[in-house]
């Protein structure tokens, strides 16, 4: 097998190790503008089965060229390329996924459903964390039941060392965190597709090994779901998991005006709200090498042979030591290698599909138990 990752960042790089550890792979091409000095745990790679490219995404002739001969795409690229990306991929007769970020966009790349079958390619979008990995299991569970009352969907990436008074570290971008606290919030109630106001919904959960957390309703982690199952599951709902005290600090930010969009004048200057709270967010929150980990829970409740049944989905992933890989980049760019390698493995049908709808669920899980990242299932 053959690989094209797009993208050299924190998630294509995660990405290209996975593949990388395979037997099938044969080679992994990982482009991006500035591929100079890749990461660490990449280098020992290099000159072998890894090759890096430097590679505009704008510039389409040289990407299609880049896309041929090879048996599948992965794209960590910022959402907005993902439409192009998608187009040169299904002409170069390679599949192609993707960690997605914009319904609309994923509306529009399974338009080409008829396209990429055309062309003998899967296409899946939205192949990261959340959505993604929280999509795949939900549809295990509503897959294993008679019939679905409730999806609860719980993720959260935290540090593993918390530091007062946020007690979070930045694994990716602040401006996507603070994206996800102030965009609407699509849940089903009553079967009805409707929008919430993020950080609101507040509840605890507990956790072994970690205690309690606290949960709330933030926008993007189940990007079309609650569209497709309208109608026929009453209740769904994607909460963040955070320490205790963080949804309340974050709604107090929000709610004087920190995460404003609206520019503000300050001694004769123009200052936009959000730009001076995230530089000094940034500043308090990055840290080099801080180890954080990714908890998730996905409850799915409804009834079995008559009687009621719940299915629950549950994983604690940690830092990589040894490769110094975040417990994000492990959940999400594996993910997307997962994906990637399934594709071009012949298991996910040709088209153009979410991964709810395509992705096995205990292949999947199988895929990233042999990395390490454990997914327990449990019903009761």
């Amino acid at each position: 097998m053959k690989f094209l990752v797009l993208g050299a960042g924190a998630q294509g790089s995660a990405c290209a190790f996975d593949l990388l550890q395979r037997p099938e792979v044969e080679r992994v091409v990982l482009a991006d503008l500035d591929v100079n000095e890749p990461k660490s745990f990449l280098k020992p790679f290099l000159g072998g089965v890894l090759d890096v490219l430097t590679l505009d995404a704008t510039d389409h002739v040289a990407v299609r060229n880049a896309m041929e001969n090879v048996d599948g795409v992965a794209s960590a690229l910022p959402y907005y390329f993902n439409l192009d990306m998608t187009r040169l991929a299904i002409e170069s007769k390679s599949n192609f996924c993707d960690l997605g970020g914009n319904t609309e966009i994923v509306d529009r790349q399974r338009e080409m459903t008829v396209e990429a079958e055309e062309q003998y390619v899967s296409v899946v979008p939205d192949c990261g964390l959340a959505p993604g990995m929280v999509n795949i299991l939900a549809q295990g569970g509503i897959d294993a039941l008679d019939q679905t009352a409730s999806v609860n969907i719980y993720v959260g990436g935290l540090p593993q060392s918390p530091e007062p008074p946020l007690n979070y570290q930045l694994v990716y971008s602040l401006e996507g965190v603070l994206d996800y606290y102030t965009t609407p919030v699509l849940v089903l109630e009553d079967g009805k597709v409707v929008d919430k106001e993020p950080l609101t919904g507040l509840e605890t959960v507990e956790f072994d090994g970690l205690g309690e957390l606290e949960a709330f309703l933030t926008a993007g982690g189940i990007s079309r779901m609650p569209y497709r199952y309208r109608g026929l599951i009453p209740s769904m709902s994607y909460k963040t998991l955070r320490y205790p005290g963080h949804c309340e600090l974050m709604k107090s930010m929000r709610n004087i005006g920190l995460m404003d969009l609206e520019p503000i004048e300050i001694r004769g200057t123009s200052v936009v709200p959000r730009d001076l709270l995230i530089k000094i967010l940034d500043t308090k929150l990055r840290k080099p090498l801080g180890e954080d980990l990714v908890v998730m829970r996905v409850v799915i409740a409804g009834v079995l042979d008559g009687l009621p049944r719940t299915v629950t989905y549950e994983m604690i992933d940690y830092y990589d030591r040894d490769q110094e890989i975040t417990a994000m980049m492990r959940t999400t760019g594996y993910s997307l290698a997962a994906t990637a390698y399934m594709q071009s493995a012949g298991l996910i049908p040709k088209g153009a599909h979410t991964p709810s709808e395509c992705v096995p669920t205990e292949m999947y899980i199988q895929q990233l138990a042999e990395r390490g990242i454990v997914i327990k299932r449990s019903e009761n």
